[in-house]
């Protein structure tokens, strides 16, 4: 029989084949730690029902038809996930506070003969690592910020810089948004905060060396960054996009994949300009998109409502970089031009790249 053992945060990822959450499917979802896989002792309602029997009617009679249950939903996962593993098989389990589910877990695979580390402190633990990095203590990364007016190419350049090996947290990709009005068009639902920070820290942990990142309000949809990140973002030296109005527009088109956009999801969006833009303003860019008129709604919207908030938002940073077009005539982003801004960028960051 191989042993159980409860390890320290610094231990816990060390030779081990796989991360496995044991929480419930929901608490799962709301936050876990990234890489993870969801093999629940207890499921949703399962969950509910033990707390409310612990509160309502006895610890003992809520442990007992914890156990019952518990039971079977290992007996399940034995029968499906750990079917085909062999003996050198080496998990890592977690619950919410390292406490009765993960040792649950963990008891069964060690006696089976897997060697099994539980996490000390949980899922909690974890969490309070991530508030510590990004709430609470400096971040020790340097920042490369991408600056621009909407439309210049500031997420295509960060998905090209990834896929030539510089180290990219893009932002608009973890939150779902492209943090305006428009930003939620054609991308799936935002994630909970917590789960938004977690794939920001691991992000952040994988660097070593300089990130690109995208400047950003505050808030991108429903989500906040986190205060730390924001700091480094704001001290960050600023790599500014620029390009004409005709290329912004062809750019936008491409990305937003205008032939599929739902004119009435528009309108709807475009309310919320209302107070902000103006009644007839407002009017005008609906009978636009009613027209399908995409072209003509980028442009106005780029001229009328884009660029002025972008104006009062960075103008205190508008002079703080280097300046770079990236974008050909068709809109696209150039390959050349991109290998021009990030050689000049190394050389004035110098041994900082």
């Amino acid at each position: 029989m191989a042993t159980s053992m409860q390890t320290s945060w610094v231990d816990f990822f060390k030779d081990v084949d796989v991360i496995i959450d044991v929480r419930s499917p929901h608490e799962f979802a709301h936050d876990h730690i990234p890489g993870a896989i969801n093999l629940p002792v207890l499921y949703d309602d399962q969950h509910a029902q033990i707390g409310t029997m612990y509160k309502q009617e006895s610890p003992f009679s809520a442990k007992r038809l914890g156990a019952a249950w518990v039971s079977e939903n290992i007996s399940q996962h034995l029968h499906g996930h750990f079917q085909d593993k062999g003996k050198n098989y080496r998990p890592g389990v977690y619950c919410w506070r390292g406490g009765q589910r993960s040792g649950a877990m963990a008891t069964i695979l060690s006696a089976v003969g897997w060697k099994t580390k539980t996490l000390a402190g949980g899922y909690k633990m974890y969490r309070q690592h991530v508030v510590d990095a990004l709430y609470h203590k400096p971040l020790s990364q340097m920042f490369i910020r991408v600056d621009g007016n909407t439309g210049t190419g500031k997420t295509s350049l960060l998905q090209m810089l990834a896929k030539n090996g510089e180290f990219v947290v893009d932002l608009e990709a973890i939150a779902h948004h492209r943090g305006s009005v428009l930003g939620g068009l054609g991308q799936k639902s935002q994630p909970s905060q917590k789960w938004f920070e977690s794939q920001i820290y691991v992000h952040l942990q994988k660097s070593d060396g300089p990130i690109w990142i995208e400047a950003e309000s505050l808030k991108i949809g429903k989500l906040r960054l986190p205060p730390k990140l924001w700091e480094a973002m704001c001290d960050a030296p600023i790599v500014m996009l620029e390009s004409d109005s005709t290329r912004r527009v062809r750019h936008l088109s491409t990305i937003y994949d205008v032939d599929g956009l739902d004119a009435g999801e528009i309108c709807e969006k475009l309310e919320f300009l209302r107070p902000l833009r103006g009644h007839e303003v407002v009017t005008y860019w609906q009978n636009l998109a009613r027209a399908q008129n995409w072209s003509a709604l980028i442009e106005s919207l780029l001229a009328q409502h884009y660029d002025p908030s972008y104006r009062r938002s960075r103008q205190a940073n508008v002079a703080a970089g280097a300046t770079f077009n990236i974008l050909d005539s068709s809109g696209s982003v150039d390959v050349e031009l991109v290998d021009k801004l990030l050689t000049e960028t190394r050389l004035k960051l110098g041994s900082h790249c």
